[in-house]
C-alpha cells in the first residue's frame, strides 16, 4: 500500500505550501527585507530519483541535513547548487565575496545552517500545526561536497525506513534575484500512516 497517491498527496502538498509561506515570513526577518518564496513543484520522489534531481553524483553542493523527532521521525535534507548558496550568502553575509574553489567559512556555514533551520522548522512547524503531532528538529549539519557523497549517508538511512522522499522545490525571490534549492522530507515508513491519519484522510 501506498500513502503518497491521489488525496495523500494533495494533504501533504498543502502542508508544503504553508510552510514555504511561513519560512518566507522567518527568513524576511532574518534578512530585514521581503521575501518572497515559490514552490513550484512538489511532489513524491523514489529513493532511485533523488540523486538525479539535486545535478548527478559529482555536482558540488551544500548539503544541510537533520532529524526530526517525536510522535513521527525521520530525516530532512536542504541541498543547493554553489550558485544559489553563494546568492544566498550574498544576503546574509555583508560584502561577502565567492570562492567558488573552496568551501565556506565557519560564518558562512553557519549562515546557511541556519538557513536549512528556519525552512525544517516551518515545514516542520506546518505539518505540526495541521496534524496536532509533536515534532522536533536537531540541530542542522552542513557539508559541501559532491552530491552523491553528501547524499550517501542519508540515502542509507532513507533506504532502510522507506521507499519514497516527499521533494518540495523551493525559490527564494528578492528583486531581480532567485535562489533555487531542493528540500527532501523523508518521515520514515512508521510515519506515514501516523501523518496521514492525524490529516484526516485515513482512518
Amino acid at each position: 500500500m501506498t500513502f503518497l497517491d491521489g488525496i495523500y498527496l494533495d494533504a501533504l502538498k498543502e502542508v508544503g505550501n504553508i510552510g514555504a509561506g511561513t519560512a518566507a515570513t522567518s527568513l524576511s526577518k532574518l534578512l530585514n527585507r521581503k521575501v518572497n518564496m515559490n514552490v513550484p513543484e512538489i511532489k513524491i520522489l523514489s529513493f532511485n530519483e533523488v540523486e538525479t534531481v539535486v545535478g548527478g553524483a559529482e555536482k558540488l553542493v551544500a548539503g544541510i541535513y537533520l532529524e526530526f523527532v517525536g510522535d513521527i521521525q525521520g530525516t530532512i535534507l536542504y541541498i543547493l547548487d554553489r550558485d544559489s548558496a553563494d546568492n544566498l550568502l550574498r544576503f546574509l553575509i555583508p560584502n561577502y565575496c565567492v570562492n567558488s574553489q573552496s568551501g565556506f567559512s565557519t560564518i558562512e556555514s553557519s549562515a546557511l545552517r541556519e538557513v536549512g533551520n528556519i525552512l525544517a522548522s516551518a515545514y516542520l512547524g506546518s505539518l505540526s500545526t495541521f496534524t496536532g503531532l509533536s515534532v522536533k528538529p536537531s540541530v542542522p549539519a552542513l557539508a559541501y561536497d559532491m552530491a552523491g557523497a553528501i547524499l550517501s549517508v542519508p540515502l542509507i538511512e532513507f533506504g532502510q525506513i522507506g521507499e519514497q522522499a516527499f521533494f518540495i522545490e523551493t525559490i527564494f525571490i528578492d528583486g531581480l534575484d532567485r535562489i533555487k534549492g531542493n528540500f527532501f522530507l523523508i518521515p520514515n515508513i512508521d510515519s506515514y500512516p501516523i501523518i496521514l491519519k492525524s490529516l484526516g484522510v485515513i482512518k
